[in-house]
C-alpha cells in the first residue's frame, strides 16, 4: 500500500515537473530565439512611437538580440494592444501604450481584452504634462482669451490624439468646471494633431510635452497652460491650468510597458530590470528629458498601481460626461 502512494505520488511529481520544464527552459533561452517586438499602439510620428525608439536601441544592446518597433495604431491603442495579448505569450512581443490605456476600459466595454485580467504592467516609462497651445499668429494669447471665446459663445474648437484620450477628456472636466463648451476635434494619433496645429487648420491642440514642445521651440506654436498641478521644468514660463483659476486640476499624460499576462514570471522580472537599466542609461534619460518626460521606472507593482489609480479617476470623467467612443 504503501509503496503504491510513493509511486502514485512520484508519478504525480514527475508529470508537474515535465509541465514545467518547457515554461522555465522557454525563460532561460529568452531572448534567443528571434528578434523582440515592441507594439507602439499609435502611428508613427506620435510620443508612443517615439518612446518605443528611444528605448528599443539600448534595450537591444543589453539584450544582445534585436528589438524591432512596430506601428499598430487605432482605437486610441486598442488595435495594438490587443495584438499583443493575442501574440504568443513568450516574450518577443509587448506593448508600448500612452494614457489611453487608462481611459479605453471605461470608454469601451467590448474591447477584446480584460486590461486588468490580460495585461501585466512591465514598467511605468514617465509622466508628462500636456500642453494647450496654439498655433503663433492665433487670436488666442493666454490661456483666459481661450475661455473668454467660449464663454461669448464662439466655436472654440481643439484637437487631441482622439476621441475618448486623456487630452479629450482633460478638456471636458475643464469646460465642466469653466461652464462653456467647445468643439472636439479629434485626431489619429500626436503626429497628424501636430501637422494641422502647427498649419493652423485646428486653432487649439492638446497634446504631452513630448510632442508638442518641439513646435513650440521652433516658434510655430504658443503655448497657453500646463495641465499638471506644477509647471513643466521645461516650460517655466507656461501657467498650469490651476493657476489660471481653476485649483486642484491635474492631468498628466503617461507611458509604460505592458506584457502579455501569461507571459513567464521570469521573463516579466528580466524584462522589468533591463527596461529600468534603460531607463537609467543617462542617454536615454537625456533624450526623454528633452521631450518633457518625467523618468518613473520601478517596479512592475507600482506601474500597475499607477494604472489602476488613473483607470479610477478617468472612468468617473467618461461617465459624468456621458463621453461615448467613436
Amino acid at each position: 500500500m504503501h509503496r503504491r502512494i510513493f509511486k502514485n505520488v512520484l508519478g504525480l511529481a514527475l508529470t508537474l515537473g515535465a509541465l514545467c520544464v518547457p515554461q522555465l527552459a522557454t525563460a532561460q533561452a529568452w531572448p534567443t530565439k528571434q528578434p523582440i517586438r515592441l507594439v507602439a499602439v499609435f502611428p508613427p510620428g506620435g510620443s508612443v512611437d517615439q518612446v518605443a525608439r528611444i528605448i528599443a536601441q539600448p534595450l537591444s544592446q543589453q539584450l544582445g538580440q534585436s528589438v524591432i518597433v512596430e506601428n499598430r495604431g487605432g482605437a486610441s491603442g486598442v488595435i495594438g494592444t490587443a495584438a499583443v495579448v493575442q501574440a504568443p505569450a513568450d516574450g518577443y512581443t509587448f506593448a508600448v501604450v500612452f494614457d489611453t490605456h487608462g481611459v479605453n476600459p471605461a470608454l469601451n466595454p467590448n474591447m477584446p481584452f480584460d486590461t486588468k485580467k490580460d495585461l501585466v504592467p512591465l514598467v511605468l516609462v514617465g509622466t508628462s504634462p500636456m500642453v494647450l497651445a496654439t498655433n503663433v499668429n492665433s487670436e488666442y494669447k493666454t490661456f483666459k482669451d481661450v475661455v473668454d471665446a467660449a464663454k461669448a459663445n464662439k466655436n472654440v474648437s481643439f484637437g487631441t490624439i482622439g476621441n475618448g484620450s486623456l487630452g479629450h477628456l482633460a478638456m471636458s472636466l475643464l469646460g465642466k468646471d469653466a461652464r462653456v463648451e467647445w468643439t472636439h476635434v479629434p485626431y489619429k494619433g500626436g503626429g497628424p494633431l501636430m501637422s494641422d496645429a502647427v498649419a493652423g487648420h485646428v486653432p487649439l491642440s492638446i497634446g504631452s510635452v513630448f510632442v508638442t514642445k518641439p513646435h513650440i521651440d521652433n516658434g510655430r506654436m504658443r503655448p497657453l497652460a500646463v495641465t499638471t498641478s506644477k509647471r513643466a521644468a521645461d516650460l517655466p514660463n507656461v501657467p498650469t491650468v490651476a493657476e489660471n483659476g481653476y485649483p486642484g486640476f491635474e492631468a498628466p499624460a503617461w507611458w509604460a510597458v505592458l506584457a502579455s499576462a501569461k507571459t513567464p514570471p521570469d521573463i516579466v522580472k528580466r524584462m522589468n530590470e533591463e527596461l529600468n537599466k534603460v531607463l537609467k542609461n543617462p542617454e536615454v534619460a537625456k533624450k526623454l528629458d528633452a521631450q518633457g518626460i518625467d523618468v518613473m521606472g520601478g517596479s512592475s507593482a507600482q506601474a500597475s498601481t499607477f494604472i489602476d489609480k488613473q483607470m479610477t479617476i478617468w472612468a468617473k470623467v467618461v461617465k459624468d460626461n456621458n463621453i461615448k467612443a467613436d
